[in-house]
């Protein structure tokens, strides 16, 4: 048995490793959907601008089940029945290492809740292609009614120009052979070895494929017909492919994917108008404060991190880590309170920011237009 000691500060860096064996956990509970970004970015999860706003776009509560949503914002895996959800660490490392562009075609193996898909489509932009293959119908039916609920409710959408996702139920094991080739891949259960290959024909020269291999979650990159990178990102631990059952017919269900629509006119149209609408907003925007469009702040209790000294075990293939006592810990939680009702005295009750304003909404709805051309041009959205 070897037994190896290492003693550094405590950091984000050192608990995501512990605790990316376990499948999440990688980053502390946040109050709220902001406030997990927040601790994803902290921790170098997110890393990129794109990825982070449409980490922000999309409230991962609105993807759990009602009584459920109290979990939504800590860094856990959640399953319940059929329906599961990732933890937000391999969420937001699978979206950093597709290197998602807008105009790409993208393909979903195990779809689940569309709550990956939806924030790949607020990238992909409205000329991208977004599929998704999904084992369980059940699990397809919660998954459009996600996505209907973020279309018609949240201002998001205003926000974005959104390629929505298609969603068809099979086993992704059987994809139709004639299917077309996609730009980016992401398969949301471990993959055995014999059909890595498999995967790797769904992708276009240039493509890449992110998915759970040999216990690692794996990016594979095709630089030519028969030419491939691969890179190990993290050890992840997924639930394995479901073998295709032939047992009743002998026969394979080939799945047939979505065909590759191309837009009508009247939606062209739509798309144009719409970005202007933006274009002018911003304009006027940054007429009046030379900064362009900001979201609105967000005032919360600032959270005070102390150092603090951590010694990590290996023990064969177990993880123990144990904390070396700071003389400054006795105090944390009186000093942490003290704070709080500083910042309460001290912070003015006008700060409080203002519900966020949909100004494309607002703008369509002041245009000269026929109320159906404005309803069009909202997409029918429900809230006001």
């Amino acid at each position: 048995m070897h037994v190896v000691f290492l003693t550094f500060p405590f950091s984000s860096l050192v608990l995501a490793f512990t605790e990316n064996l376990k499948m999440g956990g990688a980053v502390s509970a946040g109050e709220d959907n902001d406030e997990l970004i927040d601790n994803l970015k902290e921790a170098q999860y997110i890393r990129t601008e794109l990825v982070e706003q449409a980490f922000r776009a999309i409230d991962r509560a609105d993807y759990y089940l009602e009584e459920f949503k109290d979990n939504a914002y800590k860094d856990l895996a959640w399953k319940h029945g059929n329906i599961h959800l990732s933890a937000p660490c391999i969420y937001s490392e699978v979206m950093e290492a597709l290197d998602l562009q807008p105009g790409l075609s993208f393909l979903n193996l195990g779809s689940g809740t569309g709550y990956l898909s939806s924030m790949v489509g607020l990238i992909l932009g409205p000329f991208g292609v977004n599929h998704g293959v999904e084992l369980h119908s059940d699990v397809i039916e919660y998954a459009k009614q996600k996505l209907d609920f973020f279309i018609k409710t949240s201002d998001s959408f205003d926000k974005f120009e959104f390629c929505e996702p298609s969603f068809v139920t099979g086993n992704c094991l059987e994809i139709s052979p004639d299917c077309t080739q996609y730009d980016r891949v992401y398969c949301g259960a471990g993959v055995q070895k014999e059909h890595e290959d498999y995967m790797k024909n769904l992708l276009k020269v240039g493509g890449i494929l992110v998915m759970p291999l040999e216990e690692k979650l794996t990016k594979i990159t095709r630089t030519g017909p028969s030419a491939w990178e691969t890179k190990k990102i993290l050890a992840v631990s997924f639930a394995p492919l479901i073998q295709p059952n032939h047992a009743d017919s002998g026969k394979s269900r080939l799945v047939h994917l979505p065909p590759v629509a191309v837009r009508s006119l009247q939606d062209l149209a739509r798309i144009a108008i719409r970005g202007t609408i933006k274009k002018i907003i911003h304009q006027e925007t940054m007429s009046k404060n030379g900064n362009g469009l900001k979201n609105p702040p967000r005032f919360k209790r600032r959270r005070v991190r102390r150092r603090r000294m951590e010694t990590i075990v290996f023990l064969d293939k177990e993880v123990f880590a144990s904390r070396i006592s700071n003389p400054s810990d006795d105090n944390n939680c009186e000093e942490l309170e003290d704070e709080r009702r500083e910042e309460e005295e001290t912070k003015p009750s006008e700060l409080k920011p203002d519900p966020p304003v949909n100004f494309l909404r607002e703008k369509v709805l002041s245009l000269p237009l026929p109320d159906p051309l404005k309803y069009y041009l909202l997409y029918y959205r429900e809230k006001q």
